[in-house]
């Protein structure tokens, strides 16, 4: 019983190894000064005349701006993969 538990181990360590090593084979493609290797992807929000970003907050895939704007503060919630914006909320001060 003792034998085959150290073989077993000893298994696990070979692969263990095996699996490592195969980590460092593995090239890595150097880009060019100046170029980018992933495509990038950009898109644009609108904001109100003399509105500033007061703040951000990301959860996920949504993206929440605080928005000062010349007619009250809003929050700006954006879908960042689509880069559309799903919804805007105006905050009411009573």
């Amino acid at each position: 019983m003792g034998t085959l538990l150290v073989g077993g181990f000893a298994f696990v360590m070979a692969a263990i190894v095996y699996q490592a090593s195969k980590l460092g084979d593995k090239k890595v493609q150097a880009s060019a000064p100046g170029q980018v290797s992933l495509p990038a992807k950009t898109s644009g929000l609108a904001l109100p005349p003399g509105a500033t970003i007061a703040a951000m907050a990301l959860d996920g895939d949504r993206l929440a701006l605080h928005l000062q704007t010349s007619t009250g503060p809003e929050i700006a919630v954006i879908d960042v993969t689509t880069g559309t914006v799903l919804s805007r909320i105006r905050i009411d001060a009573d």
